[in-house]
């Protein structure tokens, strides 16, 4: 891999910055990704600046096996780290997809109210996709049933059928910065709000939407 590369990050006021990281640093940031896009109730701000550097990254370390001496044993090596970043790459990837199908009428609505220089949760390429398997399923539940139903049944709200993600699901984390005075949500009618510290290093089973923001800010990681 090159020995610096350089990924665009956008910060709280929209504002862009480049970072440039070691080829180590770029796969510890996907699988970072990956991990909370898997165990993330919702759906994740993209990461596509990472996707298209481990992409560029991977094309380099084949064009390098191809040039490498047939039976060397490191080619062996490497075409099998190679195999493992694809999976990595291609399951973080599919884990957006389900998603984006699963959820898509809360996610288009999200990414149409989101306030200006606010980062996108979708890649453009991931945006079409869902605007385009709404526009599917509409027209699919037109065509199979509701052409056939009275005039007053024949719209259909997809926002309340289709099912919100669920923030109140629980998830483990691992501390990756110290963070103070949390405010954990009771769990039931009879217990109070509390506050906890999360120190680094730890372990934790939490309520997602409490630990959301930290999820965002690379303070926790979902393991």
């Amino acid at each position: 891999m090159a020995e610096g590369l350089e990924v665009r990050e956008l910060d709280s006021d929209g504002s862009s910055e480049e970072l440039v990281l070691t080829p180590a640093q770029l796969l510890r940031s996907l699988e970072q990704a990956w991990l909370n896009e898997k165990f993330a109730p919702e759906l994740l701000e993209s990461k596509s600046e990472i996707v298209e550097c481990v992409m560029e990254q991977l094309d380099h370390m084949e064009s390098n096996l191809k040039r490498a001496k047939h039976g060397d044993l490191k080619v062996s090596i490497h075409r099998m780290e190679i195999e493992r970043i694809r999976y990595v790459l291609s399951s973080y990837l599919r884990c957006r997809l389900v998603k984006i199908e699963k959820f898509f009428p809360h996610i288009l609505e999200k990414e149409k109210s989101r306030a200006e220089g606010e980062p996108s949760i979708l890649s453009p390429e991931e945006f079409a996709f869902a605007k385009e398997y709404m526009a599917n399923t509409e027209t699919y539940l037109k065509n199979v049933a509701l052409k056939h139903m009275p005039p007053n049944l024949q719209k259909v709200d997809l926002l309340r059928l289709v099912p919100k993600p669920n923030l109140d699901s629980f998830v483990f984390l691992r501390v990756q910065e110290r963070q103070e005075n949390i405010l954990v949500e009771p769990e039931t009618d009879e217990q109070r709000e509390y506050v906890i510290d999360l120190e680094e290093g730890s372990q934790h089973l939490i309520r997602y939407k409490t630990i959301a923001p930290l999820v965002a800010s690379g303070a926790v990681q979902l393991i």
